[in-house]
């Protein structure tokens, strides 16, 4: 039991050895909060996928530290996006402004969507006038009753 004890106490001696020590997530709970908020509106450049907050890329560390600085310096939100637009451009907002430049991609799904239901119902159309009203020429139909009578005898 004393060799089981001892052993404990030398692994939690080396195990604080190595520890260091846990950094602050920020100095001022305020800027971080805003910042989140702010980032989490913000496209990584380097992910494209993940927000600006959730992404563990250095461009994004640095991006979350350089929005840090912007709100220490006491500049708004609206301030800190048009900054980031004007540096990056309007692909790191997930939600790009509505303006000439981006109507086709704010249009575009719906447009592909009104094109695809009047495909399908052109179909749809077409195919039942061809079930409903089957045009045969005459040497088709002569073979047809030709292989009619045949199944029938």
């Amino acid at each position: 039991m004393k060799r089981l004890f001892a052993l404990l106490l030398v692994a939690l001696a080396l195990g604080t050895g190595w520890a260091k020590e846990a950094t602050p997530l920020a100095e001022d709970p305020v800027v971080e909060q805003r910042m989140i908020s702010i980032s989490e509106e913000m496209r990584c450049l380097v992910c494209q996928n993940e927000s600006l907050a959730g992404s563990r890329a250095d461009l994004a560390q640095d991006l979350r530290r350089e929005l840090r600085t912007l709100i220490k310096q006491g500049k708004t939100d609206a301030e800190i996006r048009e900054f980031m637009v004007e540096r990056y451009g309007d692909f790191v907002l997930y939600r790009p402004r509505i303006k000439p430049e981006t109507y086709l991609l704010w249009a575009g799904p719906f447009l592909l969507m009104i094109v695809a239901v009047v495909v399908l119902l052109v179909y749809l159309r077409r195919r039942n006038r061809v079930l409903d009203d089957p045009q045969l020429s005459p040497e088709e139909a002569s073979r047809a009753e030709a292989l009619l009578q045949e199944s029938e005898k």
